[in-house]
C-alpha cells in the first residue's frame, strides 16, 4: 500500500480536488447514467456498471458535502482554533453519523445488501451511560463501515477507532478522524507503538464513546491465517498455537492490543464481542465485482461483558480466545445460513 501524501498536500490538493471533481460530475451526470446503464447491457449480472457507477456518485456526493461542512467548521472554529473543543467536536460526530447513514443506507439499496442480527442486542449498547470496548470480527468489504454505523445511528455512541494510514487517501475521512479521537497507524510503525496509542485511545474514552477494535488486525486469508500460527510457535506460544488451529473462520486474536485496552480504560468500561458472517466470499476486486448485486444476508451477533465480568489481566488473554472460539463456531453455523433470506424482526 502506498503511503499518503504530506499533510498539506491532502488538504489543499486532493481535499478540493474531490469537491470540484464531484461538481463536474453531476454536472455531466446524466450523460454518465445512460452510458452506464448501456454497457451495462452487454456485461453479466443485474445492471452491475449502472449500480457501480450509481453507488460511487452517492459515495463522493456524501464525501464532497461532507468536506465543505467540515471547512465551514473549521472557520467557525476560528480557522481550527477551537476545533478540538466539545461544541465541535460534538458536531464532528454528528456529521460522521450523517454520513455513515447516506452510505450505508445506498449500500444495501444499490447491492441489494440486508444486515440481520440475531437476537436482542443487549439494551446496555444504547442505554448504558459507561463507555464500552467493541470487539468485532474483521472480515469482507465494509464491514468497519457497517460497524461503526450501527455504533453512531442505532445506539447513538461516539465510536473512536485505529486505522491504517492508507485510508487517509480518503479526503472525508482523513480530514473527520485527524479531529476526531482516533488514530491513522503508519504501516511500518513499531507494534509497541501502535499498543501505545491504544492504550492513549482508551484511556481517553467517556461515557458516550465506543472504542472499536478488531483482535485480528485484518481481513482473514489462509495465508494470514497459516502464518499467524507460525509467529504465535515462533513466540513460545505452542499452547495459543494450538487454540489457533481449532478455529476455522477466523485469525486468531492478538491479545496485547486488547489487554493494554482494558488496561487503560475507565474501570466501568462494558465490552461487546460482535461476530459476523455472510461477507466472507467478498474478499478481492474480482470476488466483489463478480458478486454485485450482491443479494447478501450479512448476519450479526453480540456477546456483552459488563464491565464486573471482565477476568482480571492475568485471565484476559484466555478469556479472550475462549470468546473468539465461541464466534468462530457461531460463523461456521450460520455461513450456510447467510444465502437464504430472514425472517427476523431485527432487520436493519
Amino acid at each position: 500500500m502506498i503511503a499518503p501524501p504530506a499533510k498539506p498536500i491532502r488538504r489543499l490538493l486532493i481535499a478540493p480536488g474531490l469537491v470540484l471533481g464531484v461538481v463536474l460530475l453531476t454536472l455531466t451526470l446524466p450523460i454518465v447514467l445512460v452510458g452506464a446503464a448501456f454497457i451495462s447491457r452487454y456485461v453479466p449480472g443485474k445492471w452491475r456498471i449502472l449500480r457501480i457507477v450509481w453507488f460511487l456518485f452517492l459515495y463522493l456526493l456524501v464525501e464532497a458535502a461532507a468536506l465543505t461542512v467540515m471547512f465551514a467548521l473549521w472557520i467557525l472554529s476560528g480557522f481550527g482554533w477551537k476545533i478540538g473543543s466539545p461544541t465541535f467536536i460534538d458536531a464532528h460526530y454528528a456529521l460522521l453519523s450523517w454520513m455513515l447513514r447516506r452510505i450505508v443506507a445506498s449500500a444495501k439499496f444499490t447491492f441489494k445488501l440486508n444486515v440481520v442480527t440475531e437476537g436482542d442486542p443487549p439494551r446496555t449498547l444504547n442505554n448504558s451511560r459507561n463507555p464500552i470496548l467493541v470487539l468485532s470480527r474483521h472480515a469482507g468489504p465494509g464491514d468497519s463501515i457497517l460497524l461503526m454505523d450501527g455504533l453512531a445511528n442505532r445506539f447513538k455512541r461516539q465510536p473512536r477507532i485505529v486505522m491504517k494510514e492508507f485510508l487517509q487517501w480518503d479526503p472525508a475521512i482523513d480530514v473527520m478522524l485527524n479531529r476526531l479521537p482516533s488514530a491513522f497507524v503508519p504501516v511500518k510503525k513499531a507494534k509497541d507503538a501502535v499498543v501505545e496509542t491504544i492504550g492513549e485511545i482508551a484511556a481517553s474514552m467517556d461515557d458516550d464513546d465506543a472504542f472499536v477494535i478488531f483482535p485480528e488486525g485484518a481481513n482473514y486469508t489462509e495465508t494470514r491465517y497459516k502464518r499467524s500460527i507460525e509467529k504465535l510457535r515462533e513466540m513460545g506460544r505452542p499452547e495459543l498455537a494450538e487454540r489457533a488451529e481449532e478455529l476455522k473462520n477466523t485469525l486468531p486474536p492478538r491479545s496485547k492490543g486488547v489487554m493494554t485496552a482494558l488496561a487503560n480504560a475507565p474501570a466501568n468500561s462494558d465490552v461487546f464481542f460482535v461476530g459476523h458472517a455472510g461477507l466472507e466470499t467478498f474478499v478481492t476486486p474480482g470476488d466483489i465485482w463478480r458478486g454485485i448485486p450482491t443479494d447478501t444476508n450479512v448476519a450479526a451477533k453480540v456477546w456483552y461483558y459488563p464491565a464486573d465480568r471482565i477476568p482480571p489481566p492475568e485471565e484476559q488473554e484466555a478469556w479472550l480466545f475462549d470468546v473468539w472460539a465461541e464466534i468462530d463456531s457461531w460463523i461456521t453455523d450460520r455461513l450456510a445460513d447467510t444465502e437464504e433470506p430472514f425472517d427476523d424482526p431485527h432487520s436493519y
